[in-house]
Formats: structure tokens, sequence, C-alpha cells
């Protein structure tokens, strides 16, 4: 529990001080006095003020940030000059002020993938098993072996980027051409028919469903248990189980169920060692499980020999393709929330703080490279999620700006302040909507 808050607090603290640091940047430029930059939210612990008045501090709940500018409310204290005034700015720098914020966050998420792609990552290979019959998979030709290398004419390197691609038809449904490479190595085109499905939290994976899975791993020798029937035999570690007993290209399930039903009894056994084939014969010997039930052993501890592709770019590919992620995830986003609304979406998939810090602590644990993919996620999200024409969020205020441009004046007052009630309304809705969604998926 510790490690998820401290994971979440990290996430979130960096986060949102560095949407906090684009409104403050772009205020700076703009010649806005900013009376404090806060890392932090309620009691200060520690405080600094630069050569420009600006207070910098740290305070006591890390969830966050803030930055406080000059208004013409202080103009007449000492740091006030009217001109450093926030409302003093023109329409297009308040607009640019505010419209930093989003717009940091979706910048840091172009860079956080741009590093996950400079450090590179092994992922899952997309090579596909057998789809079962009748799936969307079997209609369109799909075989085992097939490795999946093009969707809709973008390339794909791993099982990841197949389902990144996949996403957005899933729930609009539609016809997708695959490029495949078959087991055989000839280059193939498939299309793929997909129906839209309903994306709900607890709902079966969709690519399970459209009969796209990986190829089983096939089971390989990890560790010998020393004076076991595996090393007497001459089992290896690397050694792949071709075949064992009656049973061909068996999973790992397979081999532990071929063994301990035989104990005693000679099993035929064919691997492949570096490359090459080796037919032996292996006998289990006679051991008495928990239940006091006789079961044969071989002393091997089985791992998967799963197809994984490193995925790694150049400084400049990287970069680009961080904002091709980016510019994907915003535009998926949006279409997401328009779903909702026309209710071709579950609002079961909103997902307040609980389930975010859930999220984080079980990438923190998986990994760097998950965690930072995480935080570009939640980045992304936190730069859509103010952009929204929501008063009291950043696109609420960019709508009031508009609003104003178009009318060559200020909002009446009484216009604001209503708008201002009507968007604590709308977030407190969406919260108590997250909170019922996080609980919901708790307790159940």
């Amino acid at each position: 529990m510790l490690f998820t808050l401290l994971a979440f607090a990290v996430a979130l603290g960096v986060l949102i001080t560095f949407h906090e640091f684009g409104h403050y940047w772009v205020a700076r430029r703009c010649g806005v006095h900013v009376e404090r930059f806060s890392v932090g939210f309620g009691k200060v612990l520690l405080r600094r003020r630069d050569r420009n008045g600006t207070e910098w501090a740290l305070s006591a709940i890390p969830l966050g940030g803030y930055v406080k500018f000059l208004d013409d409310a202080e103009s007449d204290t000492a740091a006030g000059d009217p001109r450093h005034a926030f409302n003093s700015q023109p329409l297009r720098n308040r607009a640019a002020i505010v419209a930093a914020g989003p717009f940091a966050n979706l910048l840091l998420a172009v860079l956080l993938y741009a590093l996950l792609g400079l450090l590179g990552t092994m992922q899952p290979a997309a090579v596909i098993g057998d789809p079962p019959v009748s799936t969307p998979a079997a209609h369109a030709g799909f075989q085992a072996g097939d490795k999946l290398t093009a969707i809709n004419g973008k390339a794909v390197e791993s099982w990841s980027d197949v389902r990144w691609q996949l996403m957005d038809v899933f729930t609009s449904g539609g016809v997708v051409e695959v490029e495949v490479e078959t087991a055989d190595g000839l280059t193939r085109s498939r299309q793929l028919q997909l129906q839209a499905v309903a994306v709900e939290p607890d709902a079966a994976d969709p690519m399970s469903e459209a009969g796209l899975a990986l190829m089983t791993p096939r089971p390989l020798v990890r560790e010998l248990v020393a004076g076991g029937a595996g090393q007497a035999t001459g089992l290896l570690p690397g050694d792949i189980f071709l075949s064992i007993g009656d049973t061909h290209n068996p999973s790992a399930s397979a081999v532990v169920a071929e063994v301990q039903k035989s104990p005693g009894k000679p099993l035929p056994l064919l691997i492949e060692r570096d490359g090459t084939t080796v037919a032996m014969s292996i006998t289990p010997s006679a051991e008495a499980d928990a239940d006091g039930h006789t079961v044969g052993r071989i002393g091997v501890m089985l791992g998967a020999d799963l197809a994984m592709v490193k995925v790694k770019y150049g400084p400049f590919e990287s970069l680009w393709r961080g904002v091709e992620r980016t510019y994907d995830t915003v535009i998926l986003s949006f279409k997401m929330m328009g779903r909702m609304i026309f209710g071709d979406v579950s609002l079961r998939n909103v997902s307040g703080p609980v389930t975010i810090a859930d999220y984080a602590g079980q990438t923190a644990r998986v990994g760097l490279a998950a965690y930072i993919s995480f935080m570009a996620l939640i980045s992304v999200s936190i730069g859509v999620l103010n952009l929204l024409p929501i008063p009291m969020l950043d696109g609420g205020h960019l709508l009031y700006y508009a609003l104003e441009g178009l009318r060559g004046r200020p909002l009446p007052e009484s216009w604001v302040m209503t708008g201002q009630r009507i968007g604590i309304g709308l977030l407190a809705a969406l919260m108590s909507l997250a909170f019922f969604n996080d609980f919901t998926r708790i307790f159940s």
C-alpha cells in the first residue's frame, strides 16, 4: 500500500507540477508577475524568493502544485505594477498563459514516449496462435504463426502496437486491412471484419474475442533440480520441449500433466537445443504429492519461450513517434468521451484517483518502462481534461476568452459566476461518478 501511494504521489506530483510550470513559463514570457510557485498544497514547508520576487515553495501535501499570479486587486502592493498583473494582459496573452498548462502536459507526454523509444523496451512479437473457429480472425483466414506487420498500412512492430492500432476499431466496428508474414515467410493481406464491442471494465478482451491471441509460448527448461530425472537424462537450461509422450507442441501445463501421470514410465522426448532437434527418453521418478497420491516428477523448472522483440529508435524517430502517439491518444480520448455522451461506451470506464493510484503501483512494480508509459498516458489525460470547455478548468477559461473575443469586451461578472457554479456542479458530478466506479471495482 505504501509503495502504491508513493508511486501515485510521485507521478501526480510530477505531472501537475509540469502543468503549472507551463502556466508559469508563458506568464513570465508575457511579463506577468508570479507571486508564488508551489510544489504541493497546504502548509508551506520550505520557501525561497528569487530575484524576480517569485516565492518558490515546497508544501506539505505532495499531490500537485499551483501558481499564483499578480492580479489587478494586488497591483497596489509592493510587487504591483498594474502592467504586470494577469488581468491587465491583452486577450491573446491571457489565453496563451491558460492554454500553456494543458499543452505542457501534452509536451511532457511526447518527451516520455520519446524516452521509451530511446531506451528501448522488450515486447512480445506480434505472432498469433491458431484462431478459434467462427471468430473474425478465422473467417479472415488468419493462421497460427502469422506475424502481423501492418494495420491499415501502418507498420506494427510488437503486440502492444497491434492492440493500440485496433483499439479505436473495437469501439466503432469496421473493416481492418492487416498485412501478415506467414510461418512460411510469405507476405499476405487479410481483411478483418470487426463488430463494435461493449467497452466495459470487466468485459472480455476484445482481441481474444476477435480470435487474435499471441501464439502459445513453447515450454523451455529454466533450471534443473540436482539429482532429478531431467539432469540424469541430459536436459540443459534453454532446451525447448517439442513433444513429450504422445503430446506434440505441448504447453507448459501439458508437459506437467504428461509427466505427473507417468511415474516410473519412460517417455519419448523431443527437444530443440540451439536450433537442433534432439530425441531422448526420460523416466519420471515416482513421488507423493501433497494429497499422498503418487505422481511423476522430472526435476525441471519450466519457463516460456515467448517470441520477443526489442523496440528501439534513434533520437529523431523517437521524438516523432512520441508526437504521433500523443496525438493518437488525444484523438482517441476525445472520441471515447463523445461515445460516452451518446451511450456507445459505458460510463463505468471513468476512473478516479483510487484506480489511478492502483495502476501507478502496478506499473511501478512491473518496471521503469511500464511506469513511464503510465505517466505519459495520465499526462495526456490531464491535458485533455483541462482543455474541456467546462468553467473552473483551463478549457472553461479559454471558452470565456473566445466569447470575449467575439463580443469585443469581457463577459459580465454575472455570466462568469453562473458559469463557475455550473462548472463546480459538473466537476462534482464527474468526481462522484469516478469515485463510485473506483469503489465498485474494489468491492466487486
